[in-house]
């Protein structure tokens, strides 16, 4: 009797679900139309379409017109009726109980069948005779029906799988493992193996995939059989191409590994930002194309596996929900060692692709003469080769605004962006006060126009490492210095910098927390149009040059860059500009973790 019980609520709960959304489905149709209806007519409040007895004032007072009080008359009549009224009950019920759990699994697709072998041995006793005229009733047997309608349909796109499960036994005079899991078709297991004399052993265990999940397979097993096909002496390759065939219940027989491992200690993940781009269709080394995890310069990665140094497990930032698999990517060290070698033979002279999606994102006038701190440069060239830097997400304090540097090639609009912004919005955004050696003209003002230092006092700053950009012009020195960039943001504005790149690694290890965006330049024929419309007429090799420019500073320095436009039309730059400041008042964004120690 428990199990007809259980029967029962089971069909009842989910044939309940089906009715209860159909009726739903239509009352919520009426209501839509009235509601379109009443906005047609005038600006009817949305709140109002859980308070019915509220629209009538809030109708009146939105429309006069006499044919508009005979149209809403209408709809008042209808909301006022007691049908209504108790639609609009069943309409806020469902409203809170939305968040509920869906209907439970079917457990069975035959209630009908099963219901009439109930009836025929129920007994001839009052209690049997009752249950039997209840299942034998029309209703019950239209709800028994339309139950195994949809638990059929149900049931065939959601199979029972059943749980992982292993044993040990004998096998050829060894004692193996019998691992059974499942494989979704066209998805990876998550392991790759290794050969070992004729033997084929799982070298590693992906993050996410289902041979992780089910704690089954161990780094070491080595593998005799998958579903009955023999594995031991096959390549690594030909076991690749056997299991992408399969798919379903996979059975194992495993010679378990002989290491006592420790049990697992939970890593923490590590999020670094790329300086490089990463195709694994173009890497012989890495152990499994098919779980190589794509990225370009600049993504974020989440490390959340160095166990093998030399292949990180890894998902890209905002990858997570469809990539439930971990990919691999090359570790720090052997990407170091691996660009070194290319750089000794020189075979790396060509710029490097793009990466792809992951497999299974003025006139001319006397230049400055700029000045730069030989021992940084020196620094900076002999620096180690680019791999990951360590990041952290930084919400910027409401009081302590990042500067924005804007970088890009000559006659990309940088400048013209920087001055509209100050000119729109000058409680806002505002120019770090320069240093000069000139001599102060009559209507300057010391500390608001410039910082008037002497020669002398403006070398010693330069050597110190005081400015975060200097130069000469005309026989004069003029720089931007680190403490008047500090003085802007101490008054509670955002400090706007146009910056050569070389400046970049300066500002970028003061303490200032820069957000550096990149203003790269259209197509040639775009910015033509561009700079002729600004009254200029440049040459073809000259168009070349800016466009040549601003692929090499992007390929030398693009790791540094946060953001980047393109600026084929200033009005939308500026807003995009505009719209990537704001963010940083509303979002945490990624910074290098040095900042924040």
């Amino acid at each position: 009797m428990a199990a007809i019980c259980s029967l029962v609520q089971n069909v009842l709960e989910h044939t309940f679900f089906l009715f209860f959304f159909t009726v739903i489905f239509i009352f919520s149709a009426c209501v839509c139309l009235a509601f379109v209806y009443c906005i047609s007519m005038g600006d009817l409040s949305v709140q109002y379409m859980c308070m019915p007895e509220s629209l009538s004032s809030q109708v009146q007072h939105c429309l006069s017109d006499g044919q508009s009080q005979e149209d809403v008359e209408l709809v008042l009549q209808l909301v006022q009726k007691t049908d209504f009224q108790k639609a609009f009950n069943i309409h806020n019920a469902v409203a809170q109980h939305m968040n509920r759990p869906s209907p439970p699994f079917p457990h069975t697709d035959r209630a009908q069948g099963l219901a009439h072998e109930v009836s025929s041995d129920l007994d001839q006793h009052t209690e049997g005779l009752e249950l039997n005229t209840l299942l034998s009733s029309p209703h019950v047997q239209a709800v028994l029906l339309a139950h195994d309608c949809v638990a059929e349909q149900e049931m065939q796109l959601e199979p029972l799988t059943p749980d992982p499960c292993e044993a040990l036994t004998q096998w050829g005079g060894e004692t193996v493992k019998i691992v059974r899991m499942e494989k979704a078709r066209d998805i990876p297991l998550g392991a790759t193996v290794r050969n070992d004399m004729d033997s084929v052993v799982i070298s590693r265990i992906v993050k996410g995939g289902a041979a992780e999940r089910s704690g089954l397979l161990h780094e070491g097993d080595e593998v005799l059989e998958i579903n009955g096909v023999e594995i031991r002496g096959k390549d690594v390759n030909e076991v690749f191409d056997i299991l992408a065939e399969m798919h379903g219940t996979l059975t194992f027989i495993l010679i378990p590994s002989s290491q006592n491992k420790p049990p697992p200690i939970k890593e923490t993940v590590v999020h670094v930002k790329a300086h490089f781009d990463y195709d694994p269709s173009d890497d012989p080394y890495v152990p499994c194309r098919e779980l190589g995890l794509c990225f370009q310069k600049g993504d974020i990665l989440h490390i959340i596996s160095q166990d093998d140094p030399n292949w990180w497990q890894a998902y890209r930032d905002g990858d997570e929900d469809n990539q439930p698999l971990a990919g691999l990517v090359p570790g720090k060290s052997f990407q170091q060692q691996r660009e070194a070698m290319k750089q000794t033979i020189e075979e790396d002279k060509e710029p490097e692709k793009s990466g792809k999606l992951w497999c299974a994102k003025k006139n001319k006038k006397k230049r400055k003469k700029l000045l730069y701190n030989i021992k940084q440069n020196d620094d900076n060239d002999s620096e180690e080769i680019l791999t990951y830097e360590e990041m952290a997400l930084y919400h910027q304090p409401a009081n302590r605004k990042r500067p924005i540097a804007l970088i890009g090639p000559p006659n990309c609009g940088q400048n013209d962006l920087r001055q509209r912004l100050l000119s729109s919005q000058p409680d806002r955004f505002g120019g770090a006060v320069p240093h000069t050696t000139r001599n102060r003209r009559d209507v300057e003002v010391s500390g608001r126009d410039y910082h008037f230092v002497s020669r002398q006092a403006f070398d010693m700053d330069a050597t110190a490492g005081k400015f975060i950009e200097s130069g000469e012009f005309e026989k004069n020195l003029y720089g931007t210095s680190t403490d008047s960039v500090r003085q802007l943001i101490n008054m509670g504005k955002i400090c706007l910098l146009c910056l050569h790149t070389q400046s970049l690694k300066t500002l970028r290890s003061s303490d200032l927390k820069p957000y550096i965006i990149f203003i790269a330049p259209p197509s040639q024929e775009r910015l033509r149009a561009l700079l002729t419309k600004e009254s200029k007429n440049p040459k073809p090799e000259e168009l070349r040059d800016i466009i040549e420019k601003a692929r090499e500073m992007e390929q030398n320095f693009g790791h540094l860059f946060d953001a980047a436009i393109v600026n084929t039309d200033q009005d939308k730059a500026y807003q995009e500009l505009l719209r990537l400041i704001n963010k940083l008042d509303t979002e945490p964004q990624w910074v290098p973790s040095s900042w924040l120690r």
